[in-house]
């Protein structure tokens, strides 16, 4: 049996670990499994750093423009 990870989109409900902002990116951890959740501006400052570690980076920065647009 194969295990399948099923990613929801993030919402207005999901919030920054750092500052509790509205999430943009989750994060899942290689080595542990866990889901660190960042808003756009902790995303950017953390990426370099967790990049490595991510087994997955969910990017939804992208909402940020069309809502603009």
């Amino acid at each position: 049996m194969t295990a399948t990870l099923e990613t929801r989109g993030l919402d207005a409900t999901d919030r920054c670990d750092s500052c509790g902002a509205q999430a943009y990116v989750r994060v899942v951890l290689e080595a542990t499994g866990g889901e660190l959740l960042f808003c756009a501006h902790h995303a950017s400052a953390n990426e370099e750093k967790l990049r490595p570690m991510a087994s997955t980076w969910q990017d939804e920065r992208d909402k940020l423009s069309s809502a603009s647009a």
